[in-house]
């Protein structure tokens, strides 16, 4: 585990050290102790999983906060070592489904899709339109109008993957349809919570409501039973739905410290990970040791590693920027956040060597060194010089397998 460090700070003081003795001095200083503490802290009961924009999540960022000042790193962002980025999580407070006179319970019948907003629909007529999707170019859509009125589709078939069910989604729009209501299996549904899924892009109200809806209130609104062969037709309905919903700015940070490099201190070398993870579920915690606890304790050895060379007047000829982002697991939000709000220019932004889930064995990998290799991903999507980089400082210094096979545009992980 300590040559994966040893081999990403190599790779980022290049440069500096040249093939001397010094790089391996101030690399030594990364001990599996070291990692195991901080570990220790960053994966604790105390951080409840880190789930972003909770208060495991904050007082994660607070604890690598800390340790950045510990290492004299200066503040990444304006003064302040915290980068913010907007985060939201709607509650409903209340709901109604009323179906040709009859009264139909949240959870017991129906749930809105997290981006449904506040609103009122009083609708008088509904277009079955069977399963919605043939396939991924053809529409069942196609052949029936739908323009400016709800439609209810038939759940997925054994044989169409979650996929369809988007697409389904996605296509509404296209054909200005009002609203959609998906006929699910599953209710009634005892672990719906009131409490949306956070979110931090900003939908708006000319967004389309999507309500997936029990079998029994589908059967309500076409007044009689509906099923997948039922005729794709203009069904004459009354149903009112209600939704009332209040909004709560969460917020959530990337933790940024900065190194100034010498000559070439305009130029910046990133080393991130993620420090965000499932968070706590009931009493079930989601600790992130390997995902990515492991990552976010190498970016700060890491940084140990730079600050002690740097107090003994070594310094990296580019700027290096240690930065641990949250929200990842929500679908990278933090990294986007700081894509779209840079605090370096990105194009004098040199490289960034992100680092996820080291440490671990692969149990799908059955050849080669089982104890001694570590995945690289993209070192030649954007660089013609990295993998030479990684290569030379690996043969060099390190002596690891590096392995490319996720490289693999067809891979069907698609790191």
């Amino acid at each position: 585990m300590r040559k994966v460090f040893i081999f990403f700070l190599s790779c980022c003081a290049l440069n500096v050290f040249a093939q001397d003795k010094t790089a391996e001095k101030f690399a030594a200083g990364i001990t599996p102790g070291d990692l195991k503490a901080k570990l220790s802290v960053i994966a604790s009961a105390q951080m409840e999983g880190r789930e972003t924009s909770t208060e495991g999540q904050r007082r994660a960022a607070t604890f690598i906060e800390n340790y950045f000042k510990k290492l004299k790193l200066l503040p990444g962002d304006s003064g302040k070592y915290q980068m913010t980025f907007p985060v939201w999580q709607d509650s409903i407070t209340s709901a109604t489904f009323t179906a040709n006179g009859k009264d139909f319970s949240l959870a017991d019948d129906f749930v809105p899709s997290n981006n449904v907003p506040s609103g009122t629909w009083k609708v008088q007529d509904v277009v079955f339109a069977g399963r919605g999707v043939k396939d991924s170019t053809r529409s069942d859509f196609d052949s029936i109008d739908v323009k400016g009125k709800w439609v209810m589709i038939a759940p997925l078939s054994s044989e169409q993957s979650p996929r369809n069910l988007f697409q389904k989604i996605n296509l509404l729009p296209k054909y200005d349809a009002a609203g959609l209501l998906i006929i699910s299996n599953g209710f009634p549904r005892k672990n719906f919570k009131a409490k949306g899924n956070m979110y931090n892009t900003k939908t708006t109200n000319s967004s389309l409501p999507v309500f997936f809806i029990s079998q029994n209130l589908a059967d309500a609104i076409l007044a009689s039973h509906v099923d997948s062969t039922t005729t794709q037709k203009d069904y004459t309905t009354s149903f009112n739905i209600s939704i009332n919903k209040t909004t709560e700015n969460l917020q959530s940070t990337d933790v940024i410290g900065v190194l100034p490099g010498t000559d070439k201190k305009s130029e910046y070398v990133f080393v991130t990970g993620h420090y965000d993870h499932l968070g706590k579920h009931d009493s079930v915690i989601y600790y992130g040791a390997d995902d990515d606890g492991s990552g976010t304790t190498s970016v700060l050895e890491i940084a140990q590693a730079f600050a002690a060379a740097r107090d003994k007047g070594i310094r990296p000829r580019r700027t290096m920027v240690f930065m641990t982002v949250s929200g990842e697991e929500k679908g990278l939000w933090g990294s986007k956040y700081y894509t779209d709000h840079p605090v370096f220019q990105l194009d004098s932004t040199s490289v960034d060597l992100n680092i996820d889930m080291v440490g671990r064995r692969d149990p799908e990998r059955t050849y080669g060194d089982s104890t001694n290799y570590v995945y690289t991903i993209g070192e030649d999507k954007l660089s013609s010089d990295l993998m030479h980089i990684s290569d030379s400082v690996n043969n060099t210094y390190t002596h690891l397998e590096l392995d490319r096979k996720f490289n693999d545009p067809h891979d069907p992980n698609r790191f």
